[in-house]
């Protein structure tokens, strides 16, 4: 599902090059659920930008899904969009827009027909437990609703493989570990999930196979 091969993103600020990642390879198969622990700044996010091709690697090779990264022309980019779903820290509602118009929005820019899109939101919604605010504004609901929401946003798509870039990380406990409960949900029907997390608690809570960043480079791989 996701292979890296010595895979390094250096930034240039000015006349400075600061390395973001260096040399990192790993891979993931299809079905696993996978922590990326490290502090901030280690380069868990710039990971995962690379691999739903919103930064292009320095060095080295990605492939995902199926999916040549590296050498992808932009023309492609929005096929493998289509195959992987991303949940944010922040959630990035459109916030003029209902949850059920969010959500109904990536349906309707993959050009799904119409009488599809009502029974799909409001299904995938009921997933998440949020249908219940299905006409509330993203202002008006919690930051566990928000993240809940953003959740039903990238699944509504049905992709094989799901990036979680800090879900939890403006939530407090309780909502953290409702999170937690629908990624294991959602996992459990069959999708690929990369987690990323600066919360050393969380990654053993999960019981789950676990990279390890810190400067940019992998340090652990831990089963």
């Amino acid at each position: 599902m996701i292979q890296l091969k010595s895979v390094s993103k250096v930034y240039r600020v000015g006349p400075v090059k600061v390395t973001a990642l260096d040399g990192v390879s790993l891979e993931i198969e299809k079905g696993e659920f996978t922590v990326l622990a490290g502090p901030s700044g280690s380069g868990k996010t710039t990971l995962l930008r690379l691999l739903y091709r919103d930064e292009v690697p320095t060095e080295g090779e990605i492939r995902v899904a199926g999916f040549d990264v590296t050498g992808m022309r932009r023309s492609r980019i929005p096929h493998l969009r289509r195959a992987v779903g991303v949940v944010f820290q922040d959630a990035k509602l459109l916030p003029a827009r209902n949850v059920y118009d969010n959500v109904a929005f990536v349906l309707r820019v993959l050009g799904t027909p119409r009488r599809e899109i009502t029974p799909r939101v409001m299904q995938t919604l009921k997933a998440v437990g949020i249908s219940a605010r299905a006409q509330a504004l993203p202002a008006q609901l919690s930051q566990g609703e928000q993240q809940r929401a953003a959740l039903a946003r990238a699944l509504i798509k049905e992709p094989a493989l799901l990036l979680a870039d800090e879900p939890t990380g403006n939530l407090d406990e309780a909502m953290a570990e409702e999170i937690l409960y629908l990624l294991s949900d959602i996992w459990n029907r069959g999708t690929t999930i990369l987690l990323a997390t600066h919360r050393a608690t969380l990654a053993n809570q999960l019981k789950r196979r676990t990279l390890v960043l810190d400067g940019g480079r992998l340090l652990k791989d831990e089963a």
